[in-house]
């Protein structure tokens, strides 16, 4: 039976994607704590019981991470993005995972068009610190004592953060942050336009996780703007990070 909360009781909310911002602060103001199940957590382990071997890496994570935070009662509510925002897996998952949570599940879809901005995307800061900011500011504000300074870009990455954030130590500090985490700044996750637009003449790479249908997209923007398209599972292989330096070194003056 999955258990019903009152208003007072203070609960820990899982997220998946970018849930609405507004919806979201209602947990927070009510000192409910929000954790992120698109992220690796250090005491979970990512299961290959409860979807295929050859599926997203991020989705097994997110599945993963519910199951096992809900089944040992921490983790009482999961918020979970189903629409264009988040993915059609997402959506698939949630129709079999409520059944086997103890606890709630509730889809959500964010279709907000009001964009708040990517000042983050264009800062001075290296791209894992880029990349951690805009994961952290999906359910709080900035901290107002980080101080964001326009950049030039020289180099591009476009896609969704990855399984293994050692991949963004590959590129230099100047680089700005395009496609769907853009839009997760933005708090526009379903925005398709601002997810196709690149800076025309910088080097860019196009990144999705291995089996993710953006991977299609990745590849035809890579093509079109003479870019470098790069599939990655889980961690970060010697093969990716040559291929990955190599482009850099011969594309970014």
């Amino acid at each position: 039976m999955k258990k019903e909360f009152n208003k007072e009781d203070r609960r820990t909310v899982g997220i998946v994607g970018v849930p609405i911002w507004e919806e979201l602060q209602k947990y927070v103001k009510k000192g409910d704590t929000i954790i992120d199940l698109d992220d690796a957590l250090p005491d979970v382990s990512v299961e290959d019981s409860y979807l295929p071997k050859t599926y997203c890496s991020i989705l097994k994570r997110v599945t993963s991470n519910a199951i096992t935070l809900a089944q040992a009662g921490r983790l009482h509510l999961v918020l979970a993005d189903v629409g264009e925002g988040k993915c059609d897996g997402m959506r698939y998952i949630a129709s079999f995972l409520r059944g086997l949570l103890p606890i709630p599940l509730v889809e959500v879809r964010n279709t907000n068009s009001t964009g708040w901005g990517y000042p983050i995307c264009q800062s001075q800061h290296p791209l894992r610190e880029k990349m951690e900011l805009i994961v952290d500011t999906v359910s709080k504000p900035l901290n107002a004592s980080i101080k964001l300074q326009k950049t030039a870009p020289v180099c591009g990455f476009w896609g969704v953060p990855p399984s293994d954030f050692a991949l963004l130590e590959l590129f230099p500090p100047d680089t700005h942050i395009y496609g769907w985490t853009r839009c997760m700044e933005n708090k526009t996750p379903a925005n398709h336009e601002l997810e196709l637009e690149v800076d025309q003449g910088v080097p860019t790479v196009f990144f999705s996780q291995n089996f993710c249908q953006r991977s299609a997209l990745a590849f035809h923007l890579a093509r079109k703007h003479q870019g470098l398209f790069v599939q990655m599972d889980h961690h970060l292989t010697k093969s990716i990070r040559a291929m990955v330096e190599a482009f850099i070194k011969f594309n970014v003056s």
